[in-house]
């Protein structure tokens, strides 16, 4: 008969907390604060990316420009 009541109570206890989520402001609240990482995280890779396009840029700007010619080779 123990073991009978102490799985009824543990049915119950979890019943009981399983059936107790978030209520609706805590779900906005969470809507909203899922809202605010998504932006961080986009902006964030927004600004990266921009990085990325920028020092491409300056590399492929650097390696177009012809080499000169040394004091030697001038002279010839």
């Amino acid at each position: 008969m123990k073991k009978v009541m102490s799985i009824i109570a543990v049915a119950l206890f979890t019943a009981t907390f399983v059936s107790c989520g978030p209520s609706a402001e805590e779900k906005a609240k969470m809507e909203e604060r899922a809202k605010i990482v998504a932006d961080s995280i986009a902006n964030a890779i927004s600004s990266s990316m921009n990085a990325a396009t920028t020092e491409s840029v300056v590399v492929d700007t650097t390696a177009a420009v012809a080499p000169t010619a040394t004091a030697e080779e001038a002279h010839h």
